[in-house]
């Protein structure tokens, strides 16, 4: 599978580690910045993962901001983007059972290495369940 992923310059540094966890599991990553830590907007990058995703070019994408927020309410813009702000493993879960999420959102800011690990993981590997889980997602769709 391939992961397109972007960040603002509050979530370069965990976009960077998020890359490797990638890589690690044997996937790869598409990079679409940005690549360093000068400062600069984050619409502008969660605009091309989720434009992306939108079209059908990805499955999934990987978006990190400061907050996470940010890239989250740009994302949810898109045609067919579910983006879900995941903090914790549970949220991560719950975003693939129920919402049959298609991209991830993280707080770099206040999440260490390791749990940034154990989200993208569990997003990752997390089947959406569908049932009456689908009939909700295909009630959010507005398209």
């Amino acid at each position: 599978m391939i992961i397109p992923i972007a960040s603002d310059h509050a979530g370069f540094e965990t976009k960077e580690i998020i890359k490797k966890i990638l890589e690690e599991r044997g996937l790869m990553a598409v990079d679409y910045g940005t690549h360093s830590e000068e400062s600069v907007d984050y619409p502008d990058f969660a605009k091309l993962v989720s434009g992306a995703v939108s079209e059908n070019e990805y499955e999934r994408g990987i978006l990190v901001c400061g907050s996470g927020q940010g890239m989250s309410m740009t994302a949810n813009k898109y045609p067919g983007v579910r983006a879900a702000l995941a903090w914790e493993k549970e949220i991560a879960s719950l975003s693939r059972k129920h919402n049959d999420s298609n991209v991830l959102c993280i707080p770099g800011r206040f999440l260490s290495a390791d749990e940034a690990r154990v989200i993208v993981e569990t997003w990752l590997d997390t089947e959406f369940e569908g049932g009456r889980h689908g009939r909700r997602v295909n009630k959010i769709k507005c398209e």
